[in-house]
């Protein structure tokens, strides 16, 4: 039998409960200290107004005429007050009744308009000559009295005929004699209906504070659970740990802006490829050093699908997608590496470009074969074997000049492809006399594909730019390199590869029309071309191939009167490449 477990509660619910509890224990707890306060207040406020009481009724003259007489009556019979004679028989009068006729009603009024429980007014040994229950008169006074009868007034709380009471007990004095004592007091009951009063209202200002608590907690929450979707702590918790795992192993770049179009997240993949450090949380993109381009694709206010950008060096696929819901909140981007691609991409277009040189070549030879053999068929053998001979001179020369120069065999190989490329273009390509590179110089760091990227992007450029020059005046220039000497074809372009020292120098120029002075900052972004839209590529990923083996590029005006570019690269490590010509 399957039994289904309840699901956990959602993290709002949670916050929520714990939040009602608190406000109900802080609101229970104030209510608790105030209702502590207000007593001790009560009683305090309760010991100053008996005070006031009982010193008022002791500064009556009224109340000192009547002790004084009472005093003097009490010396003459020899009683203390009981109302009998010293031998025991009953006197004249009743000395306790007469002194209680004159002070019950004035102690009676006071008790009223003072708002006291009671009023006692005794002789100096205790005896009542008022109280507020009649019977109680003549009697003993239940308290202390030695602290009045040294002449000091003071407080106690005591238990009496009313019951537990906070009572002042003050001397009456006639000069410096006491003459009487005077009592006056609040019971506890009255002091407690006082504070449950106070209580009641308290109580009701709690439950209101108690209910305003937890309507602003249920809307806080409310707000909480629309934002979490409803998921508990541990769902939370899942899901960040799965969305970290998830960053972490993408392989592509992920950076999220925040509404202020500040980064507010980044994987490793992303720092990677855009060359960032540990603190680019909390900066704009504007701030990373990052190309124009790039940075206008991350800040755009529309979505961006799949645009080509680089960086210093990499060639990057970016994809940009804003979060909008009901106000801008931020973009996620995504960054693919297409460095390598595009390297792929150039090598084959070189490949294809080498299928269609050969292609023209093997059409030409053709043609040549078709000439040998009609010179032969024409008894005129001597000629085919010179034109034969000549055609032959030619390619082996080509092949000998540029294997001899150049001992690394994947820039020999591409010379001679773009010599063919050339040629078709109308365009002879020289290799200059100073062209010297051995196999085993190019150091480790230095990978072929990049030197193809170079010198094929270089030398493609000088083409395209050579061939827009007007034809020589004396036809077409033989085909193939050849030294800077031997020619004066106006559309050619020169090609110079040598290790000079401790460097790499590669140089590529033209006989085009050249780069404007106001273009050279230019030339190397991504995009800039002279032939429309949708080109732009070749000298950026040149630099970029260049920046990775920790060299230069330079720019400058030819022999020839168009543009001349320099590579400089670094045979050995740690060594910076010096500038020059």
């Amino acid at each position: 039998m399957h039994i289904r477990r309840p699901r956990p509660r959602s993290l709002a619910g949670q916050l929520f409960a714990m939040q009602v509890v608190l406000v109900a224990a802080v609101v229970a707890g104030c209510a608790v200290f105030a209702y502590l306060t207000d007593r001790d207040q009560a009683e305090e406020t309760a010991r100053r107004q008996t005070v006031a009481t009982a010193t008022a009724v002791a500064d009556s003259p009224s109340v000192v005429a009547t002790a004084l007489t009472a005093a003097a009556r009490t010396a003459t019979t020899g009683t203390a007050g009981s109302g009998r004679t010293a031998d025991g028989a009953p006197g004249a009068y009743n000395g306790v009744a007469r002194t209680s006729a004159a002070l019950q009603p004035y102690a009676e009024r006071v008790r009223r308009d003072s708002g006291v429980d009671f009023v006692v007014i005794m002789a100096p040994n205790g005896t009542r000559w008022t109280h507020p229950e009649p019977q109680q008169i003549g009697r003993t006074y239940i308290g202390h009295t030695d602290e009045a009868l040294r002449g000091r007034t003071f407080s106690e709380t005591h238990e009496g005929v009313l019951g537990l009471s906070v009572r002042t007990v003050t001397p009456v004095r006639d000069g410096g004699r006491i003459v009487a004592l005077v009592s006056a007091g609040i019971t506890i009951d009255r002091i407690s209906a006082q504070v449950r009063q106070q209580l009641t209202a308290l109580l009701g200002m709690a439950g209101a504070a108690l209910l305003l608590g937890g309507a602003g907690t249920y809307v806080v929450n409310a707000r909480l659970r629309r934002h979490t979707h409803g998921m508990n702590a541990a769902e939370l918790s899942r899901l960040h740990d799965y969305h970290e795992a998830t960053l972490h192993a993408l392989r592509e770049g992920l950076l999220m802006l925040d509404g202020q179009r500040r980064i507010a997240l980044i994987n490793d993949g992303a720092r990677e490829l855009l060359g960032l450090g540990p603190g680019a949380v909390g900066r704009g993109p504007a701030e990373l050093g990052l190309p124009p381009g790039l940075t206008g694709a991350l800040l755009a206010d529309e979505a961006r699908v799949d645009e080509l950008h680089m960086t210093v060096d990499r060639v990057l696929v970016v994809s940009t997608q804003p979060v909008v819901g009901g106000e801008r909140r931020g973009t996620v981007v995504t960054l693919r590496d297409h460095t390598e691609l595009q390297s792929l991409t150039g090598e084959l277009d070189s490949e294809r470009g080498f299928t269609q040189a050969l292609r023209a070549q093997a059409h030409e030879a053709a043609n040549r074969l078709h000439t040998v053999v009609s010179l032969i068929e024409l008894d005129r053998a001597d000629e085919a074997v010179r034109f034969a001979t000549a055609e032959l001179e030619l390619a082996q020369a080509l092949t000998d000049r540029v294997v001899s120069a150049v001992g690394e065999p994947v820039l020999a190989a591409l010379l001679l492809g773009k010599a063919a490329q050339a040629n078709e273009s109308g365009v002879e390509l020289v290799l200059t006399e100073d062209s010297r590179i051995d196999d085993g110089v190019l150091p480790p760091w230095l990978p072929p594909r990049d030197l193809v990227t170079i010198l094929g992007n270089l030398i493609d450029n000088a083409v395209e730019a050579a061939s827009t020059a007007p034809d020589p005046p004396d036809g077409e220039a033989e085909p193939g390199p050849r030294t800077s000497a031997s020619t004066s074809a106006r559309s050619r372009v020169t090609v110079s590869a040598r290790a000079d020292g401790d460097e790499l120098v590669l140089c590529v120029g033209d006989s085009g029309p050249g780069v404007r002075s106001a273009d050279v900052d230019a030339v190397f972004e991504r995009g800039w071309s002279t032939r429309g839209p949708g080109r732009g590529l070749g000298l950026a990923l040149v630099r970029q191939a260049a920046h990775r083996g920790r060299g230069t590029v330079e720019i400058a005006r030819g022999p020839d009167g168009g543009a001349r570019f320099t590579v400089r690269l670094p045979l050995r490590a740690g060594e910076p490449t010096r500038s020059g010509g």
